[in-house]
């Protein structure tokens, strides 16, 4: 897959994308994102089809408040302090009080999503309350909000926006700790030098 400094797919279609299949996959934002909300995130896409678009959380912009500790006494979830801590993150920029846990499959629940038989989705308070007794799947992060498409709106956000790359998703881009990271390391997984993209957004 042919991709230019700018973030174009060059080899791609529209018929392209869709056979290749965007689920379970990274959207890593391209230089075109600059200056905006999504400036540096990197996404991982839970849904994706041409009849209902896409759907996927912010797995970098870890937020500060409010704190695992606080969401669990909002929600009354005990052991309060929780036995086991995972990460928050903002999803994206729909529903901000709604909250979804991205996991490993070793954990399902009612309702769970499975996304690629690696990675799971689930939206419902039980997952909470087994992490918060120390139990739960192995690899799990906790997203507010997320970020949603309508059907073709990504597909010309890739194609002809140039505003993301895609990447392929590992456990330490999806549930690592340093966000900081996360970024580059999308980048470096599709041979992408980051100082060269930074350099072209003007930053050093």
């Amino acid at each position: 897959m042919k991709k230019t400094l700018d973030g174009r797919n060059d080899n791609l279609t529209d018929a392209a994308l869709m056979e290749l299949g965007l689920t379970g996959k990274l959207l890593v934002a391209a230089p075109a994102l600059a200056e905006t909300f999504f400036e540096r995130t990197v996404i991982y896409l839970c849904a994706h089809s041409e009849q209902d678009g896409a759907m996927g959380l912010i797995v970098n912009k870890r937020l500060s408040q409010p704190g695992l500790d606080d969401l669990f006494a909002q929600l009354g979830i005990e052991p309060s302090p929780p036995e086991r801590r995972i990460g928050v993150c903002m999803g994206g920029p729909v529903e901000h009080s709604r909250g979804f846990v991205l996991h490993s499959a070793d954990w399902a629940g009612e309702g769970s999503l499975d996304v690629d038989g690696h990675t799971t989705l689930t939206a419902s308070l039980d997952i909470l309350r087994e992490i918060a007794a120390g139990h739960g799947p192995k690899q799990a992060m906790m997203a507010l909000g997320h970020a949603a498409w309508a059907p073709g709106q990504l597909e010309q956000e890739i194609l002809r926006d140039s505003s993301w790359f895609i990447a392929p998703a590992t456990d330490e881009i999806v549930f690592g700790t340093d966000h900081a990271k996360k970024w580059r390391q999308a980048l470096v997984a599709i041979d992408f030098d980051p100082l060269l993209l930074s350099s072209s957004v003007g930053e050093a």
